[in-house]
């Protein structure tokens, strides 16, 4: 393992390279990397990466549902609510009811979304969207849940009570990006659950994410700003970009099977990973085991991953 980095305010600080977009107006690794804490002296920079784009299909199915009052609490409606556990879903979403408003005599009730259920995921999720104007207000719900998996749970109660006097209930509707975790409809689609408490989820893809044009030239830039350096980390936050990632790297990747293989010579720089579906990538795409794994998706979790091992 790296020796410890210096702990002197006046000494050397250890480049760490976050391969995401800043967040707006703080953002919590920022804040975290640039603080000193047990004698770790961390330089954070950021490096974005993704670059979002909707999803023309996912947008005009999903406008045509609004538009054709399909989602409702009515036996015939095709859907008995919807899941948000993305903002960027929550922006194409936005869109689209924004783009349908002028099109509709009823524009105060308009999506005509007042009975049904919308679940989300967390705080930020829930503000874009109570951000959407209706009137009523949408309802929603499980802002408290925080992840997935517990909102999954919290669905299959709360959604169970809210359609209680049906036998099947009806599916629900969950816009999502290309990239996701499926726990939500393994959770509610369960073939284990009894028949009147499975839901059914269809999932409606709204946006994607590919490399930004940038990302190269800039990820190049701050490596080769910091290339005297003893030690530097590289944190990875996505799938998307690690090809581009590891090639800046110096690594080479062979055309057949895309292992990544590092040439002579000592590598200075160590690759951290936000948790194990990326870390899982790196490893079943490229061969590569990253050199350590946040046990928690988190500042702190990559922080004590990166301190431990240096220490």
């Amino acid at each position: 393992m790296d020796e410890a980095p210096n702990s002197s305010p006046d000494g050397p600080k250890v480049p760490v390279f976050l391969l995401k977009t800043k967040s707006s107006p703080t953002d919590a690794y920022e804040d975290l990397f640039s603080t000193p804490h047990d004698d770790f002296h961390f330089e954070p920079t950021f490096v974005p990466v993704l670059q979002h784009c909707f999803a023309q299909d996912g947008l005009k199915n999903l406008r045509d549902l609004l538009r054709g009052k399909r989602i409702g609490n009515g036996a015939g409606s095709a859907y008995g609510g919807l899941i948000f556990t993305s903002q960027r879903a929550v922006e194409a979403f936005a869109k689209v009811v924004d783009e349908g408003r002028g099109d509709n005599d009823d524009n105060d009730s308009w999506p005509h979304l007042q009975d049904v259920p919308i679940y989300s995921v967390g705080p930020a999720t829930t503000r874009a969207l109570r951000a959407i104007p209706q009137s009523p207000p949408l309802r929603i719900f499980g802002e408290h849940t925080g992840n997935g998996d517990v909102l999954a749970q919290y669905i299959l109660e709360h959604y169970g009570e809210w359609y209680r006097g049906r036998a099947n209930k009806p599916p629900l509707l969950f816009p999502v990006g290309e990239q996701r975790r499926d726990i939500i409809p393994k959770t509610l689609m369960d073939s284990t659950l009894p028949a009147d408490r499975r839901i059914e989820v269809n999932e409606e893809v709204v946006y994607g994410a590919g490399v930004m044009d940038s990302f190269s030239k800039d990820f190049d830039k701050v490596l080769s700003r910091t290339r005297n350096g003893r030690t530097r980390w590289v944190v990875v936050f996505s799938p998307t970009g690690c090809d581009s990632m590891l090639r800046g790297l110096g690594f080479t990747l062979d055309e057949r099977t895309s292992e990544a293989t590092w040439g002579p010579g000592r590598r200075t720089t160590r690759i951290a990973t936000i948790g194990p579906t990326t870390r899982d990538y790196l490893v079943k795409t490229f061969a590569l085991e990253p050199d350590v794994c946040a046990a928690k998706p988190s500042p702190e979790g990559v922080w004590e991953a990166i301190a431990n091992f240096q220490a």
